[in-house]
């Protein structure tokens, strides 16, 4: 079976991407995946690394507001779909698999055109213009939340990394501390902004970084590639630990005891299905989709929600410190995260992947 998995730009779509191609191959050894990206995305770095090839083909951005920008849009589309058709009659993949985004746009056109069945998978809330197109296309359509709103879908959740499927937090937690040099014992908190950083969370909990610190807490703190932090100093010699980037997720999410990050889809699905009792702070732009993704899990009572604007170091003094030293309400909003979001959605979209192409011959 060949299968072309088209999806990129950022981490939001390569993630999923790269766990339904590692899902494909336990499930089909035999299967051959292609990826398709275009050469502005993270693909170009990540599909390779990750061992599968990758087809690039030009991007097609559709603007959230009329313009001029929208009026080329049509030019875009036909240029990309006439590439994209050359990849699929190069790689004549069994089932076309798209995860939004720029690229899914003319794969999603271009399977149609050529008979060749088609899996949707909507990594938000909300789901964007692309994905909505393709939903029309097929019956085979999965969200990663349990309330999106999108034809023919069936929610089965995101497919993650398997580092971080698997992970037994307590029994890492000890190597986890002292990979990044932390105290074993204190309570410890976990801050990330996703990829990019976060400048509204990096000051923010710089700034209270004494007062974590007289309270125990101990904090954990990837800024980001181009990030800083200069914490308040403050009495009880609590670390302070700043990372630029870090490569093992597991390990950070395993000397945790809670996390202050941004509500991206890979975030809250993996935040919460590692039970990480979490303070979901959304980004300030763009639909709304995150402060969506965080709503099943804060209902649930596994998080907070915490809009941008009043991030501030006072609201962190005042309610992280008692957060982190409750030891009950943190093992409660454990139990409740873990129990919104599954962590098999790679095996459930790879075998509904498997369906799709079989069905078609």
């Amino acid at each position: 079976m060949r299968v072309l998995l088209a999806g990129g730009g950022s981490a939001g779509h390569t993630s999923p991407l790269l766990a339904t191609a590692d899902a494909l191959r336990r499930l089909e050894p035999d299967v051959e995946v292609t990826a398709l990206g275009t050469a502005r995305g993270l693909e170009t770095r990540v599909v390779p690394e990750a061992g599968y090839p990758l087809e690039l083909v030009p991007a097609v951005p559709l603007p959230r507001r009329p313009g001029a920008d929208l009026a080329r849009v049509p030019g875009r589309v036909r240029a990309a779909l006439k590439e994209t058709l050359a990849v699929l009659d190069r790689v004549r993949p069994d089932v076309v698999v798209g995860f939004g985004g720029y690229v899914s746009v003319p794969a999603y056109l271009a399977a149609r055109r050529r008979g060749i069945p088609l899996v949707v998978h909507e990594g938000n809330a909300l789901p964007g213009i692309a994905n909505r197109l393709g939903a029309r296309l097929t019956t085979h359509v999965a969200t990663s939340f349990p309330d999106t709103e999108l034809r023919h879908a069936t929610y089965l959740g995101l497919p993650v990394r398997r580092m971080i499927s698997t992970l037994d937090r307590d029994a890492l937690r000890a190597e986890a501390r002292e990979h990044f040099g932390l105290d074993p014992d204190r309570p410890t908190l976990l801050v990330t902004g996703g990829s990019q950083g976060a400048r509204r969370l990096n000051q923010a909990v710089a700034a209270a970084a004494g007062a974590l610190a007289e309270a125990g807490v101990q904090v954990l703190h990837v800024v980001g590639p181009r990030g800083e932090a200069l914490p308040e100093r403050g009495e009880g010699g609590a670390p302070y630990v700043v990372e630029h980037f870090v490569s093992r997720m597991d390990l950070a999410y395993a000397a945790a005891d809670a996390v202050l990050c941004r509500a991206g889809s890979n975030t809250v699905t993996e935040v919460s299905g590692v039970g990480l009792p979490a303070v979901y702070v959304p980004l300030p732009i763009g639909n709304g989709e995150q402060a969506l993704n965080a709503r099943p899990v804060v209902e649930a009572g596994g998080g907070l929600l915490q809009a941008d604007a009043d991030l501030t170091a006072a609201w962190v003094r005042e309610t992280l410190p008692a957060l982190l030293t409750d030891p009950e309400r943190l093992a409660a909003m454990s139990r409740a995260a873990r129990a919104v979001i599954p962590l098999d959605a790679d095996d459930k979209l790879a075998a509904l992947v498997v369906r799709a192409s079989r069905e078609a011959r």
